[in-house]
């Protein structure tokens, strides 16, 4: 069976049927085995194993040698260029191809690099192999939107222990993404976000950091414990058409919090999404970036409700996790 999308008449949201995932070493593990146990391979996204995987879309770095690799994913949630077609197959099955993009971004050649240890040129470069892609995912007529996530820990699930993150051009707009854009939508004071980073920065109490490109506080509702929400001061609808030293200055950013984050609780896992606008739709949207450690587990109440419950409150975390001065200082 191919990869379709299924709409849960319920909620409206899409559900992804994507069974060739389910061939990842270790999709089943049990909770407590560690990433890569027992494989008995070499990883397939350090120097000189390249050959044990797929070639690269793209590099980044010196002739010869490789700071950023782009590949394909080869286990697809998302591939194949069917537009988004809708197909009734009864009073409550409705279905669609799930046509698109589903990329791998490795972030640096070393095994242990996480983002929190890049040097300040490693970020950037990271952050322009994003743009790049994103574009690129733009330019395509069926594609709607691209997803880029870091899922780090197996906990947030991740299936590999080198650092990278994934790139997901997709066909059609998902249900989160639609319902930002109908809060920016509500707000009646300007951009939401550029009035979130300036009413946080006027407040100062869940303020995590701040510099001339960029804003990060642990949001007044913030839903898990050490939630944050980068917001760039330049006001831009979608992260792929953001000056290069705004996207440069994000990914430091990112490396700050995610430092300070492990500097207080440790390696903990953690997800990182970004959320642009779907391509062909402009305003109202401010692009942004959420940093979602994985230190508690949704139960019950918050999935029978969709209503979090987060037992740490965001003053405290930001007060704990508060940099006065970057935490790198790399030319």
């Amino acid at each position: 069976m191919s990869n379709q999308l299924r709409l849960d008449p319920l909620t409206g949201r899409w559900v992804a049927v994507s069974i060739g995932r389910a061939e990842r070493p270790l999709a089943f593990s049990p909770r407590d085995q560690a990433i890569e146990e027992d494989l008995g391979r070499p990883c397939p996204f350090c120097p000189g194993n390249e050959g044990t995987s797929v070639p690269a879309l793209e590099t980044y770095g010196p002739t010869g040698s490789w700071l950023v690799r782009v590949l394909p994913n080869l286990y697809p949630a998302f591939e194949g260029d069917a537009p988004f077609i809708l197909r009734n197959k009864g009073p409550v099955f409705t279905e669609a191809s799930a046509g698109g993009i589903h990329e791998v971004l490795v972030l640096s050649p070393d095994h242990q690099a996480a983002w929190s240890k890049l040097d300040d040129d490693q970020c950037s470069l990271v952050m322009a192999a994003v743009r790049d892609r994103v574009d690129e995912h733009s330019c395509t007529p069926v594609l709607r939107y691209s997803q880029v996530i870091v899922n780090s820990g197996r906990e947030a699930g991740a299936s590999l222990e080198h650092p990278h993150a994934q790139l997901l051009g997709v066909s059609f707009v998902p249900r989160e993404l639609a319902d930002e854009q109908a809060g920016f939508s509500r707000f009646k004071g300007g951009c939401l976000l550029c009035a979130t980073a300036d009413a946080e920065e006027g407040a100062g109490h869940r303020l995590v950091t701040s510099d001339e490109i960029s804003v990060v506080v642990c949001p007044f509702w913030s839903g898990v414990p050490y939630e944050m929400l980068l917001v760039p001061r330049q006001h831009c609808a979608h992260l792929h058409r953001s000056a290069p030293e705004v996207l440069a200055g994000v990914g430091k950013a990112i490396r700050n919090a995610l430092a300070s984050l492990e500097r207080l609780l440790g390696d903990v896992a953690y997800n990182i999404v970004f959320h642009s606008a779907p391509y062909r739709i402009h305003e109202p949207f401010h692009w942004h970036v959420h940093i979602l450690p994985k230190l508690t587990t949704r139960a019950g109440f918050e999935l029978g409700t969709g209503v979090p419950i987060n037992i740490v409150a965001p003053e405290q975390a930001a007060a704990e996790l508060h940099v006065e001065v970057p935490l790198h200082h790399v030319a």
